[in-house]
């Protein structure tokens, strides 16, 4: 196309309005030019060459005017060509619409003729179904009794010829379901049952695996093949897998718990020959494991392990249902405790595994415990109860026993040795003993529970002992019930007492002191001195009478009235040498003890006053045989001299003895120094027994009292002043003391 004939066929452009900014630019340029034009001719010497600059800027001018003309035509023509490509896309266009909606119409027309080919599609299908029917007919109509046979071959157990039987027949199905379109035919409605018929007869020889093993292993073996080998098949049809290898395995678990676990819960004492059986079943069933059935299964089955943790497993849950229970009795629980925590880990059963040459696979030390720290502390703590419980009922039988004894008409047992003797201690002892030494057979814990149990209710026991001691005292002395042999049975308890804290240390485990025994010997020696105590009221009872006649002019004159009291209480203590040491010196010392503090309270309640210096050394005397006789009675009933108190007549003869009576602050302060707790009274007391004391000797001989640092009684000696009771003085006279009858 030339240029006149596109020239043509552009459009011709409409004058366009002015630009804007011309005025404003032409100004501008005016006013540039007239600043410039004033800065050349400035000087008149530039004037002669104004046509020279003339010429020059008029050539500039047409310049620019030109560069800017061709400027503009070259813009002119870019907006002509494409106004002229801009209308023959849009012819373009257009033509693309006709032709679109020619081709709608069209598409329109072969809809309605698909339409009327829509039944002959289908005619075509089925040809191809009835095609592929017509060739596999033969086959399905076999379906039938291909399942019938199936089915006889599952009953008679022959489960590999059913397996094989029963894939034909599925494959069958999927030849026929992919041409039928994914349609199932009626005649295999039946194999879903017949597969799960195979599959409960696989779970049912797996659950009787052990039974098989010895007697028809090969259906074993079958049943495991047939489990393995489905697992590896698969299938087109949109069916779930059947797993038969995992039933497989929960029926050797299900079939392996029924037999040793499926039975009811052991009764009350039944439980100890049902672990018994246990004990004997379990390794057994191992050892079978690993010779029989093992070998009819897979590697990967790990029979050994499978059994090993099946077992643990059941035998826990037993037991936990065993706990969920009734409680159970001492015995039951012991034998539970001591069972799950050492017989089954034990030599005997778990722990006899390599023995059996089961290797590590069956062991099962790294599984949960039979027991956790709960069951464990519920049954030690159940354990506890019930034997502190039927201990404390032997305990008080054994009492019970023993106090019905006391009021008997005929003396206590005595041992070979004649000391009296009685197999309560014992009895309470061994009680307590083979409990405390039984538990160390189940653990640590359990021992020191029952120690602490055993040593509470000896506690108790020893209370319960000391109360009945006190109502036999109580009924004996007020005669509600008198005791024909009261003090030897009381003497008898004495040598409970002894048996009781020397043998106490068998409760003790492994023979080691402990602090927790000391409770218990405290007890021990509060019932010592309880016995002690009633011993010495029977005492009291026969000889206070004497001592109101003392002192008095017949005691002056005559040793009857000690004499009395030494053959009353040689009569007292004639049984004494039928107590054991040292139980006999502490009772013998506190006899001996109980009598002088009688002859001192005696003295001090003020009966008598010597009328002079005579009387005084008869006095002075008196005490000094009394303390012999004295001496030589304890002496005679073993007890050691060391520990008596009589050499304190001796202390106070002295006191009578002495002649001057301003050496008396002497006296005082010596007898001060031998027995620390003698008091203003008592001295007071043996002054007015003397009879010769003016006013201002006795506060002399007072004042010694206060004299000097109060002394330490002597190593070894107890009080005897402090409980004496001293009688009230009497007012003080100006009148001058003087004897008086």
């Amino acid at each position: 196309m030339d240029s006149a004939a596109k020239d043509e066929m552009q459009p011709a452009l409409p004058p366009g309005p002015e630009w804007p900014e011309q005025e404003r630019a032409e100004r501008l340029a005016r006013g540039a030019a007239l600043k410039w034009a004033s800065g050349i001719f400035y000087r008149p010497e530039q004037l002669a060459r104004l046509g020279q600059y003339r010429s020059r800027e008029v050539q500039r001018t047409c310049s620019l005017e030109a560069r800017i003309k061709s400027v503009v035509q070259s813009y002119l023509e870019g907006v002509k060509t494409g106004v002229w490509q801009l209308a023959r896309a849009l012819e373009a266009v257009q033509g693309a619409r006709e032709a679109l909606g020619q081709a709608r119409g069209l598409l329109g027309g072969m809809a309605e003729a698909t339409q009327t080919l829509e039944p002959l599609r289908e005619r075509v299908a089925q040809h191809k179904q009835l095609q592929a029917l017509s060739q596999l007919l033969p086959r399905l109509q076999a379906v039938p009794a291909a399942v019938a046979h199936t089915q006889t071959l599952i009953s008679a157990q022959r489960l590999l010829e059913a397996y094989v039987s029963l894939r034909e027949l599925e494959q069958l199905r999927e030849e026929t379901w992919a041409p039928l379109g994914g349609l199932e035919l009626p005649v295999f409605e039946g194999l879903g049952h017949l597969a799960e018929a195979l599959g409960q007869a696989v779970e049912a020889a797996a659950g009787a695996a052990g039974q098989l093993a010895r007697e028809d292993p090969a259906l074993l073996v079958a049943a495991v093949r047939v489990a393995e080998v489905d697992a590896g098949h698969t299938t087109s049809l949109e069916q779930a897998p059947r797993d038969w290898r995992q039933r497989c395995l929960q029926a050797l678990q299900e079939g392996l718990e029924r037999i040793h676990f499926g039975t009811l819960l052991p009764g009350p004492g039944a439980l100890e020959g049902w672990l018994e059986a246990l004990r004997v079943a379990l390794p057994a069933e191992l050892a079978t494991a690993e010779a029989l059935v093992a070998p009819c299964c897979p590697p990967h089955y790990k029979v050994v392990q499978l059994w090993a943790h099946t077992l643990h497993s059941g035998l826990r849950h037993c037991l936990q249902q065993l706990l969920e229970g009734p409680e159970l009795g001492a015995a039951d629980a012991f034998t539970l405790l001591h069972w799950a925590l050492h017989v089954y880990l034990g030599p005997e059963m778990m722990g006899s595994l390599e023995c059996l040459e089961l290797g590590p696979e069956a062991d099962v030390s790294q599984l949960e415990p039979l027991l956790t720290a709960e069951n464990i502390e519920h049954l030690e703590a159940t354990f506890v109860a019930k034997v502190q419980a039927s201990v404390a009922q032997w305990l008080q039988k054994a009492l019970d026993g023993e106090v019905a004894e006391w009021s008997r008409e005929q003396e206590p047992d005595t041992d070979t040795s004649g000391f009296y003797h009685s197999p309560m201690p014992a009895i309470v002892l061994q009680i307590l003993e083979e409990n405390i030494r039984v538990t160390s057979l189940v653990s640590e814990s359990l021992q020191q529970r029952v120690h602490g149990m055993a040593l509470s209710e000896l506690g108790t026991f020893l209370r319960s002992f000391s109360d009945a001691l006190i109502r036999f005292s109580r009924d004996h002395l007020r005669g509600e019930a008198m005791a024909p042999h009261y003090v030897p049975y009381l003497l008898a308890t004495l040598n409970h007492q002894s048996a009781l804290s020397s043998s106490v240390s068998v409760l003790q485990p492994n023979g080691e002191a402990s602090g927790a025994l000391a409770p218990v010997e405290a007890a021990l020696d509060e019932l010592q001195r309880r016995i002690c105590r009633l011993v010495l009221e029977a005492l009291l009872v026969e000889l206070q009478p004497l001592f109101e006649a003392l002192p008095s002019r017949r005691w002056l004159s005559s040793s009857e009235l000690l004499d009395d009291v030494c053959e009353r209480t040689a009569r007292f203590c004639r049984d004494f040498w039928r107590v054991r040491n040292p139980a006999l010196q502490l009772l013998l010392a506190e006899v001996e003890r109980t009598v002088v503090l009688q002859y001192l309270r005696a003295l001090m309640q003020g009966r008598l006053v010597c009328r002079g210096a005579d009387e005084r050394t008869q006095a002075a005397e008196r005490l000094r045989h009394d303390a012999a006789q004295l001496q030589e009675l304890f002496l005679g009933l073993g007890l050691e001299e060391s520990v008596q108190c009589a050499p304190v007549l001796l202390a106070l003869r002295e006191l009578l003895n002495l002649r001057d009576p301003m050496l008396l602050g002497l006296e005082v302060a010596g007898l001060r120094q031998q027995f620390p707790d003698v008091s203003e009274d008592h001295v007071s007391a043996l002054l007015d027994l003397r009879g010769d004391v003016s006013r201002e000797q006795r506060l002399a001989a007072l004042s010694s009292l206060q004299a000097g640092p109060q002394p330490s009684p002597p190593v070894g000696r107890r009080a005897l002043f402090s409980l004496v009771p001293a009688p009230t003085p009497a007012p003080s006279s100006c009148l001058p003391s003087r004897p008086c009858a």
